[in-house]
């Protein structure tokens, strides 16, 4: 969609079906988006933890997240995601014999570094992780099992949280909020053109304004009936 006249029109003609509140937190959020970030989960299957994720990746401005489902369907539990799926793009990968490489041919055709957040021989610890290297997909596994054999030999790069614990790992959810908190707190600091292009924001603002208003097909189809 090109940041046309028409798209202009129509975002302003949706935008009288909204308070002027909420159309200044659009512009507030969407300033503060980011897609050199995104997130990919394989495989999860516990609807509380997935959602958990969602809601991270919301709060901390990451856009988009991408759905890996081999053996196990994505569900959303709506009362931990307090409707934070809303306002992301979500792509699921649930038509092929590996859909985590078809994730992978993806991110990386989009320019897209993939980053397998498990322990590895070559990996390095969240405080030490490159952020300028380039765009980063941050893969999460499931909750007992983690990562596929697959996700991880085919990654380019490793990251873990340092442990001190007897525990051996986070709960992925928790795994998920700590490192975006950190990697977003730390990419909003430095010099790397994050933010999303001017088409994005118009973009997005088109469907979240379609999302908030009730019965916004109908509203669209008269729009374009009257324009055309």
């Amino acid at each position: 969609m090109e940041r046309s006249p028409d798209t202009v029109r129509l975002i302003d003609y949706l935008s009288k079906f909204v308070t002027e509140e909420r159309l200044k937190t659009f512009d507030k959020v969407l300033d503060c988006r980011t897609r050199y970030i995104t997130v990919v989960l394989e495989d999860l299957y516990q609807p509380h933890n997935a959602s958990a994720v969602l809601r991270s990746c919301d709060c901390f401005g990451i856009q988009d997240v991408h759905i890996v489902e081999n053996r196990n369907t994505y569900s959303i539990n709506p009362d931990v995601t307090l409707g934070s799926n809303k306002w992301l793009s979500l792509k699921k990968y649930n038509r092929k014999e590996s859909n985590t490489l078809e994730a992978y041919r993806s991110l990386r055709n989009r320019g897209y570094r993939i980053i397998a957040t498990t322990p590895h021989t070559e990996d390095t610890t969240l405080e030490g992780f490159d952020l300028d290297r380039g765009k980063l997909a941050l893969v999460f596994g499931t909750e007992l099992e983690g990562l596929s054999e697959i996700a991880i030999q085919e990654a380019d790069e490793y990251m873990r949280i340092p442990m001190f614990g007897f525990t051996e790992s986070f709960n992925i959810s928790v795994s998920a909020a700590i490192i975006l908190y950190h990697l977003s707190n730390r990419l909003r600091n430095s010099t790397i053109p994050w933010e999303l292009t001017q088409k994005e924001k118009t973009e997005l603002k088109l469907t979240w304004l379609k999302r908030s208003i009730k019965k916004s097909d109908n509203l669209v189809r008269e729009f374009l009936a009257r324009e055309g």
